[in-house]
């Protein structure tokens, strides 16, 4: 089924409203007719599994038939500190990380970035990288549309992840597989997790030590050097697997599958 979002007010008794752009892919693009079911989510936790009962040029009305508390997202937020890499890999971070359960997606830009954008530029890229989150989290059936956060400099990422419970930062020049696997193990027991990933060419040693005085744990993904778009989504992908484990067995704060 298709899956769509709304905000809280659009839901009402037994059913429910979709508004905006989502009309026009339902009616014409998709082609829905009365009768037909689809999955909404109202960004709070519930999804209901609903039918089309009439469609306006304004709207698309949806009959309630059942409703159950949303499954698809991670018992903890996880925010993505990303260093600013070149072209449009972002778009590609942006979309698979969105599919591997991220809550916020922070593009920062550090001292080996590359790219360097004006007011003007970000602000549209910004508007990009949201309707991307929206269609991969809509793809997904996610139960929330993550955030993608303005671009910031490092200082700013550093005042941000300061308010989070935890704070990983895969690191080339780290060792000890086994260590790092106690480390994650151990952050994902907290609710708001943040990761660093540099941008192409790493972090400096200095932004580094930045990051690790804030009490962030470096940690190692394995014995290969993995490009600014990969090292994300493999510390994602066990994060999310890690995590949904837990959630199946009932384990909240011990044992893993690692």
């Amino acid at each position: 089924m298709h899956h769509f979002f709304v905000d809280p007010s659009a839901v009402g008794g037994s059913e429910l409203c979709i508004t905006g752009a989502d009309v026009n892919h339902i009616k014409n693009v998709l082609r829905l007719q009365a009768g037909e079911h689809i999955t909404v989510s109202d960004t709070t936790g519930k999804e209901y599994t609903c039918a089309i009962s009439r469609l306006t040029d304004a709207a698309v009305f949806a009959k309630i038939e059942d409703m159950q508390a949303e499954a698809s997202e991670l018992s903890a937020e996880l925010y993505l500190f990303q260093g600013y890499p070149k072209g449009d890999k972002l778009e590609m971070i942006i979309q698979k990380t969105v599919e591997l359960g991220v809550s916020k997606i922070i593009p920062v830009m550090t001292r080996r970035s590359i790219v360097r954008l004006d007011e003007k530029k970000a602000a549209k890229k910004q508007a990009r990288y949201q309707a991307i989150c929206e269609a991969a989290a809509k793809q997904s059936k996610r139960g929330v549309i993550p955030e993608v956060l303005p671009v910031m400099d490092f200082g700013e990422a550093l005042k941000l992840a300061a308010t989070l419970d935890k704070i990983l930062i895969p690191y080339e020049d780290e060792k000890g597989l086994i260590n790092s696997k106690k480390v994650i193990n151990e952050a994902i027991s907290h609710k708001k997790i943040g990761i660093f990933i540099g941008p192409e060419g790493g972090f400096d040693a200095a932004e580094v030590e930045a990051v690790t005085a804030l009490g962030a744990h470096p940690v190692t993904l394995g014995h290969r050097i993995l490009r600014t778009e990969t090292a994300g989504l493999a510390i994602m992908a066990v994060i999310m697997f890690e995590l949904e484990c837990r959630q199946e067995n009932g384990e909240h704060k011990n044992g893993s599958i690692f």
